[in-house]
Order: structure tokens, then C-alpha cells, then sequence
């Protein structure tokens, strides 16, 4: 076979992956599309902070579990007949979150809507890969960064400005077009396969329930944790012990068995076992990233819903650029170079952050976004590609579960430990500078002087300002108001600290890149030695 017949791909093919995209596009785009608009939802259906914390987690639950599940699934009951009862439940219960009355109707709706999602995501992995010839894999990685990457930007832009619009429930409507879209390119560019449906029988089922164990466990954990004072809380260390047993059995089952529902032998393969560090440690930066940013505008800088997806726009629009822009800089220099190149500009982005004050609002968040936003574009891309070189077209299913879990699981890490870090080191510098702030130091005085004067409209001496007894309630305004400066100051120092943190594991990763082992030759002399290597697939 020549290698332009080898490179031709099908009209039909291109609908699959495009389609596929789409579906990974609605599903994390859903991960985030409630985060500006919690607040919103929680008034209207009369939840509490508790209940409407499960709006998120009992979506990220129930994906989470699904992810690794959805080779096996597509192995049973075919790629078709997978995306399109995904794609269908996905539509089917985000129209009842739109509706749901009350806040039981809407977690229980968030659930399913999460698990009937949770196959977009690996399966359009698993589209490029095994139904693009290599040559390809670059663009087709360049779509599925689109659909990750501008689908986190895109979450909080339009789930805030539709709510501030007009109201939360079209955040949900939203998902109807695209998803009746994807089930038509699905129907007429998948092929369908006859059900296998003898390999129930065999089925990994002792594997697959001390997985959904773990890791729902553990998913839990990480969302309730900060909420419920993590190990102080009986139910968290449930948890805690549950993920760890559900966990260890897991890996214990997968690594035993002769035909284990995902392979996590893989793991043992170097680029694929070190790029799946790289993967955890890149969802946890990116996830706590997406989740400090919308966090910081409303806490320190005021912004409501809609500001905050304005805000969010350059970072969605610059990754969108990048995404195709990257596969032609693979091809003048290597995949290693580009993840390189994409882990240090993503420290840089970090790192822009390591000196909040009280001026920095969009001058200073907006243009460390845009230079994430180019860092994580080639990451993706070619990260991707990097992870499944020299791998048989067998482990690719099992590969794109694992790839996506890890990033999954590192998201969820990285959240919480983002969002708690952000409170413990605000206590921490808050007590720092509490510890200048007292009676004895001039400052002070001269401060809490100024600050009673202003509130009694004329100058006050002293003494008065500082002992006197008319002026004992301007005093305790003036203090309160020296404590909401100190609780600014020290939350601007956490978040500045996070982000060094990020910015610290960026580099890590950089330097961790080197040692993949790649072609020294582009991407187009590797398609060319490879271009021998047939391809089955499902698509017409």
C-alpha cells in the first residue's frame, strides 16, 4: 500500500473524529459549566451550600467511573451503539437539569447526565487514534485539544453570561443542539458492528466494582474534604478508606488477571507510563488553574457571573488558534520539543501570578491566561501523540481510558489541594501580618487615627481616636476595616503562592519531558517508516 493511499482518510472518518470532539466538547465543557452559577442554582431550587456542592461532584462521580469503562464497553456493544446511548442520555438528562424542580431531581439528573457522558470523552481519543492513519494523529490530537481545552474556557464563559443573560437553566439547553448534531454524525458515519455480547460472561466484574468503588470514593473525598474539615470529618475518613481499599484491590485485580477490562500494564511502558505522570500532574495544574481563576475574580476583584466569563474568552479563543497551529511546529521540530516548549510556557503563565496585589485584575490575570492557553494547547497535542508511540493498535482502547483517567483524577486532586491551599495559607500570612499589626506599632496608630477621622468627617486627635470614649464605635469600624485590608492582603498572598506551586510543577514536567524517548526525525518521517502498518476500523 503507498503512503498517500495510507494517508487518504474518508469523508465518513472525519465526521466520526469531528463528531467525536464534539461529544468530548459537551462533556467537559460540562465539568465547569455550573461553576459560575452555583449560586444561582442553589437559590432557585431553595439548596443549601452542602446540596449544592453535589451539583458538581455527582457529575464528576459518575464520570469518573465511566472513563476507564468505556473501552470495554465499545468492545462489547460496538463504538456505535455506545456513542450514540451516551450521546442520547447525555441530551435526555441535560434537559431534565434544565427542568428539574427541586434540588434531589437536579443531583440525581447531574448523575446520569455525568455517567452517560463519561464516554465522550475517551472514545474520541479512541477515534483518532485508531481510526486515523498516523500521519494524521497530529490533527486529529489538534481537535481533541480544541474540544478539551477552549471546552474548559467555554464552561464558565457561557454558563455565567447565560445566566446573568437570561437564566441558569439554559446553561442546560445549551447541550441539545450539538448533542442531536453528534447523534446524526454518529448514525451515518459509524458503521454498525454485531454485539459481543459472550464476553459479559468474562466480564472483569470484580475489577470493575473495586474500581467504581475507589475511585467514586475517592472523588467524594477530594470534593467534601475542604467542606468538612477533611480527617476531622468520620465521613471523609470513610472515604478515605473506602478509595484506599477500592483502589489497591483495583490495581491488585487489573494487573492479575489474563484479560483485565483495562490494561494497566500499560502503565509499565516507558513514554506511555511517564506521560501518564505528566497527564496527572498536568490535569491537576490545569483543573486548579480553571478553578482558582473564576474563584479569585469573585473573591478579591468583586466580579459577578458575567464578568468572569468575559474574562475567560482570550483564554478559550488563544487555545482554539493553537491547537492547529501546533501540529505544523511538530512537524518542523519533534513532539518531545513541542511538550517541552508547552510545559515551560505553562510554568511562565504560573509564575506571571507569584505577585498578586490589589491591582491585579485583568491586566495582569487576562495576559498570564492567553500565555497558559498557548502552553496547554501543545501540551495536549503532543503529549498525545507522544504517549502511544510504538504502541499495538490492540492497547489503544485501554490506553485512551487510562490516559483520560489520569488526567481525570489529577483534575480532582488538584482542585482540592488548590482550594485548600488557598485557605490554609491565607491563615497562615494573615497571622503574619497580623503579628506587625498591633497597638505598640506606629503604623497603626497613625492608621486607625486617619480611619476615625474620616468616619466622624473632621480631624480627631489622637487620643481621642485612640481612647476615647465618643469614638469607641468609629474605632471598632476603623478595625474592622484594617481586618478586611489584613484578610485581602493575605488572600492575594495565597493565591499568589498556588500559583508559584503550579508554576514550580511546570517545570518539573519540563525537565521530566526530556526523557521521553521519541524519533529524532519529525513526524513526517515516522509516518513514512510506519505507513505499511493497516488499520481495521469501524468506520465506513
Amino acid at each position: 500500500m503507498s503512503a498517500s493511499s495510507e494517508d487518504t482518510v474518508s469523508l465518513r472518518t472525519w465526521v466520526a473524529v469531528i463528531g467525536g470532539a464534539v461529544g468530548c466538547f459537551m462533556a467537559g465543557m460540562n465539568v465547569h459549566v455550573t461553576n459560575a452559577s452555583l449560586p444561582d442554582i442553589r437559590g432557585s431550587l431553595g439548596a443549601t451550600f452542602e446540596e449544592g456542592s453535589w451539583i458538581s461532584t455527582a457529575y464528576l462521580v459518575a464520570e469518573i467511573i465511566v472513563i476507564p469503562l468505556s473501552a470495554w464497553l465499545a468492545s462489547v456493544f460496538s463504538m456505535r451503539r455506545v456513542l450514540m446511548t451516551g450521546t442520547l442520555g447525555f441530551v435526555v438528562f441535560s434537559i431534565l437539569c434544565s427542568v428539574a424542580p427541586n434540588i434531589g431531581t437536579m443531583i440525581f439528573a447531574r448523575t446520569l447526565q455525568g455517567a452517560f457522558g463519561g464516554v465522550l470523552i475517551p472514545l474520541s481519543f479512541q477515534l483518532i487514534v485508531t481510526e486515523l492513519p498516523r500521519s494524521k494523529h497530529a490533527l486529529g490530537m489538534a481537535l481533541f485539544a480544541v474540544s478539551n481545552n477552549v471546552a474548559q474556557a467555554a464552561g464558565p464563559s457561557l454558563g455565567g453570561w447565560l445566566t446573568d443573560m437570561y437564566s441558569w437553566r439554559y446553561i442546560f439547553y445549551l447541550q441539545i443542539p450539538p448533542g442531536l448534531a453528534l447523534l446524526a454524525a454518529i448514525g451515518w458515519s459509524i458503521r454498525a458492528k454485531p454485539l459481543e455480547l459472550a464476553r459479559l460472561k468474562h466480564g472483569d466484574w470484580g475489577g470493575i466494582a473495586a474500581m467504581a468503588l475507589g475511585l467514586s470514593a475517592l472523588q467524594i473525598m477530594l470534593e467534601e474534604g475542604g467542606r468538612k474539615d477533611w480527617l476531622s470529618s468520620s465521613f471523609i475518613v470513610s472515604a478515605a478508606m473506602a478509595a484506599a481499599l477500592g483502589l489497591v484491590a483495583f490495581v491488585w485485580i487489573e494487573l492479575r488477571r489474563k484479560e483485565p477490562f483495562i490494561n494497566l500494564r500499560l502503565l509499565g511502558s516507558y513514554n506511555f507510563g511517564l506521560a501518564s505522570l505528566m497527564q496527572f500532574l498536568f490535569g491537576a495544574v490545569v483543573f486548579g488553574v480553571v478553578f482558582l481563576v473564576p474563584n479569585y475574580f469573585a473573591d478579591v476583584q468583586g466580579f459577578n457571573a458575567r464578568d468572569i466569563g468575559v474574562v475567560m474568552i482570550p483564554y478559550g479563543v488563544v487555545q482554539f488558534i493553537m491547537s492547529f497551529a501546533t501540529p505544523p511546529l511538530m512537524r518542523r521540530t519533534s513532539p518531545r520539543i513541542a511538550i517541552v516548549l508547552g510545559f515551560s510556557i505553562m510554568a511562565v503563565g504560573c509564575l506571571m501570578n507569584m505577585h498578586l496585589s490589589q491591582e491585579s485584575a485583568q491586566n495582569t490575570i487576562v495576559p498570564s491566561l492567553i500565555v497558559r492557553g498557548i502552553g496547554q494547547s501543545l501540551i495536549v497535542v503532543a503529549l498525545g501523540v507522544m504517549s502511544i508511540e510504538g504502541m499495538s493498535k490492540s492497547d489503544l482502547g485501554s490506553a485512551s481510558g487510562v490516559f483520560s483517567m489520569v488526567r481525570n483524577v489529577g483534575g480532582a486532586i488538584g482542585i482540592a489541594i488548590a482550594s485548600q491551599w488557598v485557605v490554609e495559607r491565607e491563615k497562615f500570612h494573615a497571622m503574619r501580618i497580623g503579628e506587625h499589626v498591633t497597638p505598640f506599632a506606629e503604623a497603626y496608630r497613625d492608621r486607625i487615627v486617619a480611619l476615625v477621622s474620616r468616619f466622624a468627617g473632621h480631624a480627631v486627635a489622637p487620643d481621642d481616636a485612640l481612647q476615647g470614649a465618643a469614638f469607641a464605635t468609629l474605632r471598632q469600624r476603623a478595625l474592622g476595616q484594617i481586618q478586611q485590608v489584613i484578610h485581602k492582603q493575605a488572600l492575594l498572598q495565597a493565591y499568589s503562592d498556588v500559583f508559584l506551586m503550579a508554576g514550580v510543577i511546570m517545570l518539573v514536567c519540563a525537565a521530566g519531558a526530556l526523557l521521553l524517548r521519541g524519533p529524532r526525525k519529525s513526524i513526517k518521517s515516522l509516518d513514512e517508516k510506519m505507513e505499511t502498518m493497516g488499520a481495521t476500523t469501524e468506520v465506513a
